[in-house]
């Protein structure tokens, strides 16, 4: 049975996470029995180069959360940390009500998002890879429901939002990105357990405050104790604000070589500026400038082969989800 408004108690939703880390080979970590690792997915260790990745368990329930500290625990025994460039993310199950308690989640979402970004004190640098929902989508979502209403323009994952809605449309599910990643199990399952409140009260339909510590009173959870934010490094908030002074200049240059190419980050090497970019379906082309003094020089562009979809932080890596 589904429907909305429905009272589901949170212990009786599934629910996922997503465990990202850095600095160690993610083949070392040995997996609990029922969890996976996504190979696609790629964490940036202290030195620029990309380590890690993302684990994540078959759907659990509440009584089941003691896995979360089993996934933990494998990653630190693998030698794993988290850092800045790593988040973890929480996806519910909304299987109780169905489609039909997507026009509340997104309602829900552009009252409490403040609020939960508070609550979780999201890193500065992670909300590029958490924006805000809008007014705006909401509309489109109610003028015609479809994942397509919710996508951003701009970089460098439009359809994730930092309460992403379009996982129903994969999985079935809303995830909530804004927590920090941490190795610690009572952290982390406070995280858990904010956001399976937050959405069973959305699924009774309760009218949750947007204001911080009154939303965590009224979900019955504590307003401090949450995965504190991990310093960005210098080196890479250089490499985030030279992309963001890139992009008018390169972007138009990009999209004449290949239409539809949205620039998602640029680096320096040695043989020039590299930009890679997506076309959509995370269809990445890369490209290389020079500049001269008569401003950038196309150097050379690489497309990807049909197997090569959603690859490429640089040559052969993957890029970092945050």
């Amino acid at each position: 049975m589904s429907g909305w408004p429905r009272e589901v108690d949170f212990r009786q939703l599934r629910f996922g996470v997503e465990l990202e880390f850095a600095e160690t080979d993610a083949s070392r970590v040995v997996l609990p029995r029922g969890w996976s690792l996504d190979p696609s997915e790629r964490m940036l260790a202290m030195t620029g180069e990309f380590s890690g990745g993302e684990i994540k368990p078959s759907p659990l329930r509440w009584a089941q959360r003691e896995g979360i500290a089993a996934g933990l625990r494998a990653i630190a025994e693998a030698g794993g940390v988290v850092n800045w460039s790593c988040g973890l993310h929480v996806h519910v199950d909304l299987a109780s009500w169905g489609s039909a308690v997507l026009p509340a989640v997104l309602e829900a979402a552009l009252q409490t998002q403040s609020a939960l970004r508070e609550l979780f004190a999201t890193a500065e640098h992670r909300m590029l890879y958490c924006p805000a929902v809008t007014a705006a989508q909401c509309d489109a979502h109610a003028a015609d429901p479809c994942e397509a209403a919710l996508r951003h323009a701009g970089r460098p994952e439009a359809a994730r939002s930092g309460i992403n809605v379009s996982a129903w449309y994969d999985f079935g599910t809303v995830e909530l990105r804004y927590p920090n990643a941490t190795l610690d199990p009572e952290s982390a399952l406070r995280c858990v357990e904010l956001c399976l409140r937050w959405v069973s009260a959305v699924g009774a339909g309760v009218s949750l405050p947007s204001e911080a510590q009154a939303l965590a009173a009224a979900l019955d959870m504590p307003g401090t104790g949450y995965p504190p934010p991990h310093p960005q490094p210098v080196w890479h908030r250089r490499e985030e604000q030279l992309t963001e002074l890139m992009i008018p200049i390169l972007q138009p240059m990009c999209m004449a070589e290949r239409p539809g190419a949205r620039i998602l980050f640029v680096r320096p090497t040695p043989e020039g500026l590299y930009v890679k970019t997506d076309s959509g379906n995370e269809v990445n082309h890369r490209f290389w400038f020079r500049p001269h003094a008569a401003g950038f020089e196309l150097l050379r562009i690489e497309d990807p082969p049909l197997s090569d979809i959603g690859g490429g932080g640089q040559p052969g890596s993957q890029t970092p989800s945050q």
